[in-house]
């Protein structure tokens, strides 16, 4: 029996037992839930934010092994950061870094190149240090959204983010194999990041997609965790991406 045919038997059952899984971006919302969710299925944690008071709430939370504060712009740190961990991984996900807005005419040029560092730049540096840390079969798997799926003022960042990291995703699937590799394309999500972007538009926000998705609730940082754990533990899953948006994309408009 293969090494990878015995993952997947263990892996069967939804277990993580004895697994390190890393979340990148898991000091809040969809980040924390899936360590949240990785360390009830067994896992052992570690976890990576910016914000050192949240990360230490959270690392508190859930029994996280080890903390770091990470920024994905700065390489020589990210290379640090993954030099000080276990040196077998059996999961990553990079979480955290909300969309970025605004209309082509006010745009921010500098933080236009920030956003895509963070968001492209950073998955293709993460990608490149889980080659040879990441156990054959284990996983790497990348949480963006669905912005490019439809046009609108404001939103081109955002788009090519959401258009970008699928495509990452499946060639790095390829290259690092037999490390898999997928993508989650979120739609709204009732997060922290989401409400101080709505701020007191929130509820009416909620109230309209309550009322007009077709699962009649909205979407949670819990939805998004139980697939990306789900990814981890289907060792048949890699070079795709799932959408996880409570029907919003079939709303006409």
């Amino acid at each position: 029996m293969t090494e990878a045919t015995t993952l997947s038997a263990q892996q069967s059952d939804g277990s993580l037992a004895g697994q390190v899984v890393v979340v990148i971006g898991g000091s809040s919302g969809i980040g924390l839930e899936t360590a949240r969710q990785a360390r009830a299925a067994g896992a052992q944690l570690v976890l990576t934010g910016r914000s050192r008071e949240r990360l230490g709430h959270a690392a508190t939370e859930i029994g996280a092994v080890s903390t770091a504060m990470l920024d994905l712009r700065d390489p020589v740190r990210l290379e640090r950061v993954f030099a000080g961990l276990p040196a077998r991984l059996d999961h990553v996900l990079v979480s955290g870094g909300g969309p970025f807005y605004s209309p082509i005419a006010d745009l921010d040029f500098d933080e236009a190149l920030r956003v895509l560092d963070e968001h492209l730049i950073g998955s293709l540096r993460i990608a490149g240090l889980c080659r040879g840390r990441v156990r054959p079969g284990g996983s790497l798997t990348l949480i963006t959204g669905t912005h490019a799926r439809r046009p609108g003022i404001g939103l081109s960042l955002a788009a090519i983010s959401a258009a970008a990291v699928p495509a990452i995703a499946a060639n790095a699937a390829v290259e690092l194999a037999p490390i898999r590799v997928n993508a989650i394309a979120a739609g709204f999500v009732d997060t922290p990041l989401s409400a101080s972007l709505l701020g007191n538009q929130i509820e009416d926000r909620r109230a309209q997609l309550r009322a007009t998705l077709p699962i009649r609730r909205v979407v949670g940082p819990g939805d998004v965790a139980t697939l990306a754990v789900q990814l981890m533990t289907n060792t048949a899953l890699t070079g795709a991406t799932y959408d996880v948006d409570g029907g919003q994309q079939l709303i006409p408009g």
